[in-house]
């Protein structure tokens, strides 16, 4: 009796268990993606072979694997959308995208999801599209592994590399993202993770939380955008192993703070940037074990911020440590290695035996008068800085490491 269900069961399972593949393409009997799409049902792969399709806005409302061969090439001829995702656990490979369409109302992209989850977009190529992939009301989806380059040259005409907004459990990975108005933005986005992803030479910023909680952003690089990153009205983010490099201009920040809470910055590197970070009503942040190398400002902290600890970090080559615009100070630096200290160590516990005050009278001055920059390394300002670090007037006495590290953290 068993042996003869076993054997019923291999006649059946083809017939209800396998999906389908269809072919498009050149030389093949469906020509169009959009009739291949029609063809298909639940759970089918499409495959399109290597070809140039001109069909407008391709709409996905059925959960099929798309999958380009040779990266098929998409173009929205500047007036479409080109692929409008409608279906839960549909999936998007392999394809060149180019060319969608612009407007301000319609917010045009080259991938866009609707109201989705479980869907994955990887693997494509996105030239000259207005919004490069869009996702609005997504969950447990990835965007992993796409390129997206954009030409625009003011944020007015741009849209964004990746954008998500109101989704949950978003996971972006691998992609690098060029030349948008912001590389990466979240709008009302948590619990989600974005890892290992290049974003460069982006308009405004690399990447861009808002109102964005619970998320966490690890081992990306972030290389000459306006600025690298801005982190605004959220809380809980974690903040691990990313590279913020030569993010230069005059309001360029490594990393912008405004107005968070509970968050984590560890193991990250600050090189060349204006200012590595810029914060600004934060409270309940926590800077550990990071390297800021070579900056102009390695951090700035507004007299806003409150209960910031700063610990085990490295200050290395930068014109100022620390820059601030208050005298009251309510933030903790204690254990981090600053290049500037010559102070000594007679018990050789590598801790320095006298504080290191990291704010520079000079800092100050320029901080209130910024034209004052005019005299940097100049014999003044080092006359200043020393008379300052003897009788203390003008940076807020608080401000103060008291237990500096005589030797540079290897992180």
């Amino acid at each position: 009796m068993k042996l003869y269900l076993i054997i019923a069961s291999l006649f059946i399972l083809p017939k209800f268990g396998f999906a389908n593949i269809i072919q498009v393409g050149p030389g093949k009997s469906i020509k169009q993606i959009k009739t291949g799409i029609q063809f298909a049902k639940s759970g089918d792969t499409v495959f399109v072979h290597p070809g140039f399709y001109r069909e407008g806005n391709i709409v996905i409302a059925k959960k099929i694997y798309l999958k380009g061969i040779k990266f098929p090439v998409l173009d929205g001829e500047n007036k479409f959308e080109i692929l409008s995702i409608k279906a839960n656990g549909s999936t998007i490979d392999g394809f060149k995208l180019i060319h969608s369409g612009v407007s301000n109302l319609e917010d045009y992209a080259g991938i866009k999801m609707y109201d989705c989850r479980d869907v994955t977009i990887q693997n494509n190529q996105l030239f000259d599209t207005y919004f490069g992939i869009y996702l609005q009301y997504g969950k447990n989806c990835i965007i992993r592994n796409n390129t997206t380059t954009a030409y625009y040259k003011e944020e007015q005409q741009s849209g964004n590399g990746i954008h998500c907004w109101k989704s949950d459990s978003i996971l972006i990975e691998g992609n690098h993202i060029v030349g948008h108005r912001d590389g990466i933005y979240f709008e009302f986005v948590m619990h989600s993770t974005i890892k290992g992803n290049y974003s460069e030479h982006n308009i405004r910023y690399g990447l861009h939380f808002m109102y964005s909680n619970d998320d966490t952003y690890l081992s990306n690089t972030f290389f000459s955008n306006g600025a690298g990153v801005a982190v605004m009205y959220s809380h809980g983010v974690h903040m691990l192993r990313n590279n913020f490099r030569e993010n230069w201009g005059d309001a360029a920040y490594g990393l912008l703070l405004k107005e968070i809470s509970d968050s984590y910055i560890k193991g990250n590197q600050f090189n060349k940037n204006t200012s590595g970070i810029y914060m600004e009503g934060v409270s309940r942040v926590k800077v550990l074990g990071n390297n800021f190398f070579n900056n102009g400002w390695a951090m700035k902290i507004q007299a806003s911020c409150m209960e910031v600890d700063i610990a085990r970090n490295n200050f290395m080559g930068n014109t100022f440590d620390v820059g601030t615009n208050g005298n009251l100070v309510l933030n903790r630096f204690k254990n981090n290695y600053w290049d500037k200290y010559d102070g000594y160590d007679i018990n050789k516990d590598h801790v320095g035996d006298i504080p290191y005050r990291p704010v520079s009278m000079y800092s100050m001055i320029v901080e209130k008068n910024p034209p004052a920059m005019i005299l940097f390394r100049s014999f003044i300002t080092s006359l200043l800085d020393k008379t300052e670090k003897i009788i203390p007037s003008l940076t807020p006495i608080s401000l103060v490491d008291n237990f500096p590290l005589m030797k540079m953290l290897n992180q």
